[in-house]
């Protein structure tokens, strides 16, 4: 279930006003009981094919909005599915801040208009990506998602992330979205790819290459 608040904006939001005007000002009673709703699993309110996005409004389970909140929901639940493989301290340590980041991006995503993705965390991908890649043999053939087991479900989130970009690509098209949401997910899914070969390569294997000779 994909938390449709952003909890630390909500936090800051909140801390912005003074405790004694939560009851008064419209601004932080909604916020407040944005927060209170975490609580509470079945709601029953999108039994009528609608849910809440973060500021409060209702739209269509099939809009689009939605749908790129599914993707990223989906690719953080592909990543929680990866860490659970043994796998090098270096590497767990960059998925669990992208499960983060992701999170923070669901956030921005529900909430038109917020910002919680910003260049520090490209920046960041960035540098992951320069320092992986470079201990890695530049390709020559085209690879195949697989090898060991976390490679190839690092492979699975990849393609995911590739999803999740096209459709906040798509939402960009009728509505408003930040252009560092688009671009962190085109960095995550490239260190994703990276972070594939790289876990063959520390488990002793290799990238499995695509044969394009083969009868």
């Amino acid at each position: 279930m994909f938390l449709k608040q952003a909890p630390r904006q909500i936090d800051r939001e909140m801390s912005a006003c003074e405790a004694d005007c939560v009851r008064s000002c419209q601004r932080c009673s909604k916020l407040h009981a944005m927060a209170n709703r975490l609580s509470r699993i079945t709601t029953r309110t999108g039994d009528d094919g609608t849910t809440g996005l973060g500021d409060g409004s209702r739209v269509a389970k099939s809009n689009l909005r939605i749908h790129a909140l599914g993707d990223i929901d989906e690719l953080n639940s592909a990543i929680g599915l990866l860490l659970a493989e043994a796998m090098p301290e270096k590497s767990r340590a960059i998925l669990v801040r992208m499960q983060h980041d992701l999170f923070d991006l669901g956030g921005e995503i529900s909430i038109p208009g917020y910002a919680l993705i910003g260049t520090k965390h490209i920046e960041t991908i960035e540098s992951h990506l320069g320092e992986l890649n470079a201990s890695l043999t530049p390709l020559k053939e085209f690879i195949l998602p697989g090898g060991n087991r976390p490679a190839a479900l690092a492979h699975l989130a990849r393609t995911i992330a590739r999803r999740a970009e096209r459709t906040v690509v798509a939402l960009a098209a009728t509505e408003s979205v930040r252009p560092e949401a688009i671009q962190y997910l085109n960095r995550a899914s490239d260190l994703l790819f990276v972070i594939a070969r790289w876990l063959n390569r520390e488990s002793g294997g290799s990238d499995v290459l695509w044969q394009h000779e083969r009868k």
